[in-house]
């Protein structure tokens, strides 16, 4: 995230908060047009995949995690496709190669083994290690123990936090106090970690409860805001998508800082990862298509874009058992 410069925050601005108005038929018809522009084919469409897979923050956030399957994520994510698929789309692993995932992402406790086996490998520095914290997935838990958390994953090694935001805050009107947690989140990160904050859109209630929350986690200083934890029983949507790019949007033009979206959960096929691109291109433009601004949160979304790329180059469906992660 180096090219980008960070986003310091601003005072909270309820003023702003309160002149918001999302019109749900104009985002629903936005959806829907998004949906039908990708006239992806050849060529294009496969440069769009390596595209998409650059932008993933590689996913484990499972009750039994270990050394074993976190350093096996590792290893995917140094080298997400086939060595012999990568070649014959004009590419090879190398020092230099730009095909690997942005991030590995985990819980605090795993962050130490995905930081020494990344270390090991020799890509500490070009793939980040982020882990979630903060009671995630429900954020119930309290400040001092969120608190906690972030600071016990930073001193693991982790270079991205993603914090998930008390939902009743936004739930009960309560701006000044998610603004002040999230501000106190971000000093717990240090000066050299970035902080995304996962906004649970689908437990918000309202669109108009989206941007608002958008708007607070970017005016408290967040580096990202994430539309879900994956954890939702709705996740990462394009309408959800569309008033947050909006957001970030609205914020660059009245503050000038660039502020990342990170689309989590329910994110898996090369179909909806390419709707998420088309989305980021036409709200944002290409400045967001990178991933210094926009990531994927996933975990079975490589599979899916790998089976993709395979078939273009081969003309073939690959086996389901072709591309996985065991």
């Amino acid at each position: 995230m180096s090219n980008v410069e960070r986003n310091p925050g601003c005072e909270l601005d309820l003023g702003w908060l309160n002149s918001v108005h999302i019109n749900l038929q104009a985002v629903n018809g936005q959806s829907r047009k998004l949906s039908i522009l990708r006239d992806l084919k050849g060529e294009c469409r496969a440069a769009w995949i390596l595209k998409a897979i650059t932008c993933i923050d590689l996913t484990t956030l499972a009750g039994d995690d270990t050394l074993s399957n976190v350093s096996r994520l590792c290893y995917k994510a140094a080298k997400p496709l086939a060595e012999d698929l990568l070649n014959e789309l004009g590419f090879e692993y190398g020092e230099n190669s730009p095909i690997h995932t942005a991030a590995i992402c985990v819980y605090p406790s795993k962050v130490q083994d995905a930081v020494q086996t990344l270390a090991k490998i020799g890509l500490n520095e070009k793939i980040k290690v982020a882990s979630v914290a903060t009671g995630f997935p429900s954020g119930q838990t309290p400040l001092r123990t969120r608190l906690g958390e972030i600071r016990f994953a930073v001193e693991q090694g982790a270079k991205e936090i993603d914090i998930v935001i008390d939902r009743s805050l936004v739930l009960t009107g309560k701006w000044e106090q998610l603004y002040q947690e999230i501000q106190v989140m971000k000093e717990a990160c240090g000066p050299h970690v970035h902080l995304k904050a996962i906004l649970a859109t689908g437990e918000l209630g309202t669109l108009d409860n989206v941007y608002k929350a958008s708007l607070v986690a970017m005016m408290a200083g967040s580096d990202f805001i994430k539309t879900s934890t994956g954890k939702e029983a709705v996740n990462a949507t394009l309408p959800f998508g569309i008033v947050m790019a909006r957001a970030i949007r609205e914020y660059y033009e009245k503050m000038g800082y660039k502020v990342g979206l990170k689309p989590a959960g329910g994110v898996r096929t090369t179909k909806d990862a390419l709707n998420w691109l088309v989305l980021i291109k036409e709200i944002l433009g290409n400045d967001w298509l990178n991933p210094e601004l926009f990531r994927f949160g996933a975990s079975g979304l490589l599979g899916d874009l790998e089976s993709s790329l395979y078939q273009y180059v081969t003309g073939k469906y690959p086996a389901g058992y072709e591309f996985t992660m065991g």
